[in-house]
């Protein structure tokens, strides 16, 4: 057993600490990322390329201390490879979206559907049984998305998908993880994402590939440095406490980056995302608890 895979202790108010802490990280870091894009002009693969590759920088230490040689040991290359390049792919769809620029307070809300897919999923390919309850939460999720897109309006654009398109990958990403789960220790899912995220981020970015200037490089070395702590914060959630318990703290990510969008961009969301949002997030925790009870 590595370090990486110590035994858990639920310590509840800790884990809902390192949660709000990665959800508050990662509202700073959405709104750098936009800020590179549509003020200073970074392509949007640039930006995911050198923000996970200064994320490695960070980690390398880490990684290096919890045994990674050991963790590097697996069967089953080409399934992480395959896992980690549907990641990268929900990652450019997603600044993709920062960039275009979708507003944040509509991305991170429609992003939300990604439990929403990994139900799906689970019933389609991992065989799972999915009652009638979970099944109509979804469909609740959906509406909620629906309510916040708007797509029978005449201000709809179909870039507004973009999140959901990043939603649906990660929710394969997530499955993945699942399936192997069964085969793979945490220490290898975790530095096989670490590692692989970055060059596979490059070879996307290649195409548009740019020095960044002086700020540019601030602005990615602040961001890249919170995404590692970000990571190392999720890593320190799930180590303690119970996966059904801190989650639904993840859903605070939703006022934590409406607040940051409307901060340094002046977005103020309109009344349908409260309502979409609240349609969303009930279904998402409704959905985690049938899951926890299942999984009991």
């Amino acid at each position: 057993m590595t370090k990486l895979t110590k035994e858990l202790t639920h310590k509840p108010f800790f884990g809902a600490v390192w949660m709000i802490l990665a959800g508050a990280c990662f509202a700073a870091i959405n709104t750098t990322s936009q800020y590179l894009s549509i003020r200073l002009g970074l392509h949007n693969t640039l930006v995911g390329f050198f923000q996970y590759f200064i994320s490695f920088l960070v980690m390398l230490p880490w990684m290096i201390k919890t045994g990674l040689s050991t963790a590097l040991k697996t069967q089953h290359i080409w399934m992480h490879l395959l896992r980690v390049f549907t990641s990268v792919i929900g990652i450019q769809l997603w600044l993709w979206a920062l960039a275009y620029p979708i507003p944040i307070w509509q991305a991170i809300a429609l992003v939300m559907t990604s439990p929403l897919f990994v139900t799906i999923g689970s019933s389609l390919f991992l065989k799972e049984k999915v009652g009638i309850a979970r099944w109509s939460a979804t469909l609740v999720g959906f509406i909620g998305s629906l309510i916040i897109l708007e797509p029978w309006s005449d201000d709809f654009q179909v870039a507004s998908l973009l999140p959901i398109a990043a939603a649906f990958f990660w929710a394969i990403y997530s499955l993945m993880t699942r399936i192997m789960t069964a085969t793979e220790n945490t220490g290898s899912l975790v530095i096989y994402l670490l590692i692989l995220i970055a060059p596979m981020n490059l070879i996307l970015a290649l195409p548009n590939f740019t020095l960044p200037t002086q700020p540019m490089w601030l602005w990615l070395i602040f961001s890249g440095t919170l995404l590692a702590i970000a990571q190392w914060s999720l890593a320190r959630a799930y180590a303690n406490a119970d996966a059904s318990f801190i989650q639904p703290f993840d859903l605070l990510k939703l006022p934590l980056n409406v607040y940051a969008g409307w901060l340094v961009f002046g977005y103020v969301p309109p009344g349908r995302l409260w309502l979409g949002a609240l349609l969303l997030v009930s279904s998402t925790i409704f959905i985690l608890h049938r899951e926890h009870r299942q999984d009991k």
